[in-house]
């Protein structure tokens, strides 16, 4: 297996549509909503790092970061998700590629920090923390965690682009 990870090209989008459903259709905690999210975003001109994961010129992974707001006015933080890979290349590494890939595209950027909703187990690894200083309403605070890049650690409550409440 050779996974090469590139930017998205706009030739990608069903591509990413059918991996990005694939990936959460057995996902215990999802909504089943993220592939039109990720096309929301990017209808909205707010995908800041779209990378893709390729296998032999199959698209078997993507990554998403699009920016966020803090209240009290923190510019440059982003979130990092939906994360995907096709269920039969999940546990190999290519999840770990693409966020390593993307967080040192938003280091490039010269991004404040990121911002992610998802295991603590998984993202502890890239150096994801839950911090009381940021709040995400309605789900366990353990789950809401962020990454400092630059500057120092914000506080408020984080919202992410409407695109999040796409649902079809």
């Amino acid at each position: 297996m050779s996974i090469d990870i590139r930017n998205e090209a706009p030739a990608d989008a069903p591509a990413i549509e059918a991996v990005t459903a694939a990936a959460f259709l057995e996902a215990e905690h999802s909504s089943r909503t993220e592939q039109f999210i990720v096309n929301a975003l990017r209808r909205a001109g707010q995908l800041s790092v779209s990378l893709v994961a390729e296998d032999a010129g199959r698209i078997v992974g993507h990554v998403a970061i699009s920016p966020v707001r803090i209240s009290g006015d923190s510019p440059g933080w982003y979130g990092l998700g939906p994360v995907s890979v096709v269920p039969g290349q999940q546990a190999r590494g290519i999840g770990t590629r693409l966020v390593n890939e993307a967080l040192a595209a938003l280091r490039g950027m010269g991004a404040s920090g990121c911002v992610v909703l998802g295991d603590p187990a998984y993202y502890g690894r890239f150096g994801f923390a839950a911090t009381p200083a940021l709040v995400y309403p309605g789900v366990p605070a353990q789950y809401f965690q962020a990454l400092l890049v630059a500057g120092a650690m914000p506080s408020g409550t984080v919202s992410y682009h409407a695109a999040f409440e796409a649902t079809a």
